[in-house]
């Protein structure tokens, strides 16, 4: 993630993107491993029965059956019985896509808000975690930038809702989702995080000692010069009731909200010194 400073200067530390051509196999991936996650284990054998015949058919049993071949043929009925598009219809489409996917609107967020206005300091591969179900609409936004995105909630059913969006979406390459007990476990990361968001709705639901430890918690994640976004979510908790947890932090300053919005409707950015 790009400082305002590098933002600037223009300077944009190299992370090559995945080409196109990695992004359609890790299309292709998901789509096939989230339709055998979907099968009982009855079809997945009548699926490998299919397979086998078909390399018997095709070889005249003159092959060593592997289980790589297996799979691969496996993976090659289902990318058929799912008609899953080839590499150049894919990329017209993928195009289209990603393009509306990386607009704060196309997730319904405010083009003003917070996490809108980080988005042009945002590199492929940040590692970015984010807390609660009030943010789901940011973690999608953040997954369709190529940040390596880190979902965590309390409730199972929100967990399992992001996935199945994330999915729907083609954005579940570098999308992770755990169920946690918000300030007593996180998943381990094995570096520090970029950016860290959490909902306003979220963190007031916490007790007081479970809320502090989150935050704790999530300043000790981040690398010095990275921040932290405090969103409103889905309640009225205000972003800015939780600034007291922050006294050493800097805070970023949001451009001037249009048409009147208070600001508590926009979030608040914080940077580690």
């Amino acid at each position: 993630m790009l400082s305002l400073q590098q933002l600037t200067e223009q300077r944009r530390p190299a992370r090559p993107l995945p080409s196109l051509k990695q992004q359609y196999q890790e299309y292709l991936l998901q789509r096939i491993e989230g339709f055998k996650n979907s099968l009982a284990r009855d079809e997945l054998l009548t699926l490998g029965d299919e397979a086998a015949r078909e390399l018997h058919t095709g070889t005249a049993g003159q092959f060593l059956l592997t289980e790589i071949l297996m799979l691969e043929t496996v993976d090659r009925l289902i990318q058929k019985r799912l008609r899953l598009p080839s590499y150049n219809k894919w990329r017209k489409q993928y195009r289209a896509l990603r393009e509306a996917q990386r607009q704060p609107i196309h997730w319904g967020l405010d083009p003003a808000g917070a996490v809108a206005f980080l988005l042009p300091r945002i590199e492929a591969m940040d590692n970015v975690l984010v807390v609660g179900g009030g943010a789901q609409a940011e973690a999608c936004l953040l997954a369709a930038h190529q940040a390596e995105v880190t979902f965590v909630d309390a409730d199972l059913g929100v967990v399992e809702q992001m996935e199945t969006r994330i999915a729907g979406e083609s954005l579940a390459g570098q999308f992770m989702a755990y169920v946690a007990s918000l300030g007593e476990w996180l998943p381990p990361f094995t570096r520090e995080l970029d950016l860290g968001i959490v909902d306003a709705s979220t963190l007031s639901g916490l007790t007081h000692a479970n809320r502090a430890a989150l935050l704790l918690e999530l300043k000790n994640l981040t690398r010095p010069g990275g921040v932290n976004v405090i969103v409103p979510g889905e309640g009225r908790a205000a972003p800015e009731g939780y600034l007291a947890h922050y006294p050493d932090w800097d805070r970023e300053k949001l451009t001037p909200a249009r048409r009147g919005k208070a600001a508590k409707t926009r979030g608040v950015i914080m940077v580690r010194p």
